[in-house]
């Protein structure tokens, strides 16, 4: 993604409760995936055991929106690397979906035991809060609907509860399924699925709703995951062949759709990539920008992982008022968008990432 400047924001540092419970705002300009963010906190919560750090990279477009990750990060490094690179991505997947968002994200560091998870969301929750409104959360990987009900106790800066939108992996899977299709049209004439070999890699919440779209569609399905139980469910319920992450290079397909962690579009990956599409759900797929060219010259039709994945934030953006019809019409507009996108790239000679980029900075300046 291209850099994008913010606004120029007031200083400003959160209110603290006691010694105990710590807000710290990081100076991470050196980073490399610094990109003129507007600030990045630490939090550390000495009697829950918290460790979070919030992201907010830009909010041109309104209050920094995007969910909260809880994941067992190898170091603190990598987690701060994970935030600063979710959250300028919310920027892009809020401004090119025209969203009245800005862009932001959370990571919990380290998944507590059972016995701590409570109080460890509770502390969240004052984390988030103490930043005024700068930040509103959501669930990501690792964290539930009913997780931000615990959330909310402290702040009312929260979307995707369950009692209002619910879990957003349906929604989605459905605007995946939705770009799969466009990206089909563009390729094959046709948006069929019949007959289509694809790959889901990830069989999660968003990987499961997006194999039965598939399958219905008359789709062969292949699916990989670590999760053993996760891919026997899909062999059972949609007749998936299972292959294993050992098997995926220079693997027969015609489509490719990661669903799971990002970076597996890796120069190897693609090199040995005989498919046509590659459309996916998960985030920050391309292991460099780099990438994106070398797809583009291989002739390979890649939907932006951030224009097709944004069904859940889309879905929550329909808070407090909420309609699941209204939400799910909208959501279905990203076909619209990736077809304009994909005819763009095509008359341009343009990679579909830098054109996905493009669109996002003119809704910014808007």
């Amino acid at each position: 993604m291209h850099s994008v400047l913010s606004q120029e924001i007031p200083s400003f540092e959160p209110h603290l409760d006691n010694s105990s419970f710590r807000i710290v705002k990081l100076d991470v300009s050196d980073h490399i995936d610094f990109d003129h963010h507007e600030a990045v906190y630490r939090c550390q919560d000495d009697e829950s055991g918290l460790i979070a750090f919030i992201g907010i990279h830009n909010r041109n477009r309104g209050p920094a929106v995007g969910g909260c990750r809880m994941w067992n990060y190898q170091s603190e490094a990598d987690a701060i690397t994970d935030v600063l690179r979710l959250s300028k991505g919310m920027t892009y997947k809020n401004s090119v979906s025209s969203l009245a968002f800005g862009g932001g994200k959370a990571v919990i560091y380290g998944v507590p035991t059972a016995n701590k998870r409570e109080s460890v969301l509770e502390a969240f929750g004052r984390f988030v809060n103490a930043l005024e409104g700068r930040y509103y959360t959501a669930e990501d990987v690792g964290i539930s609907p009913k997780d931000m009900s615990i959330v909310k106790r402290n702040t009312n800066f929260v979307y995707g509860l369950s009692e209002i939108s619910g879990d957003p992996s349906p929604f989605t899977a459905f605007g995946v399924y939705q770009g799969i299709k466009a990206a089909c049209e563009k390729k094959y004439g046709s948006d069929s699925l019949q007959g289509k070999r694809v790959l889901v890699q990830g069989i999660g919440h968003v990987g499961y709703y997006l194999c039965e779209y598939l399958h219905q569609d008359g789709a062969q399905l292949l699916v990989c995951d670590l999760n053993e139980k996760a891919c026997e469910k899909a062999k059972n319920d949609f007749d998936a062949e299972i292959v294993f992450s050992d098997q995926l290079f220079g693997l027969a397909i015609d489509i490719y759709a990661p669903c799971a962690l990002g970076g597996t579009l890796s120069a190897e990956f693609v090199n040995q990539f005989t498919g046509d599409i590659v459309s996916g759900a998960a985030n920050n797929q391309l292991v460099t920008p780099a990438i994106g060219d070398l797809i583009h010259e291989k002739g390979v039709l890649y939907a932006p992982d951030y224009v097709i994945n944004a069904g859940g934030i889309i879905n929550i953006s329909f808070e407090p008022d909420y309609s699941s019809v209204a939400a799910k019409q909208r959501v279905a507009k990203i076909r619209t968008t990736l077809r304009d996108l994909f005819e763009r790239s095509e008359s341009e000679n343009v990679p579909t990432y830098r054109v996905a980029d493009e669109m996002a900075l003119e809704n910014l300046k808007q």
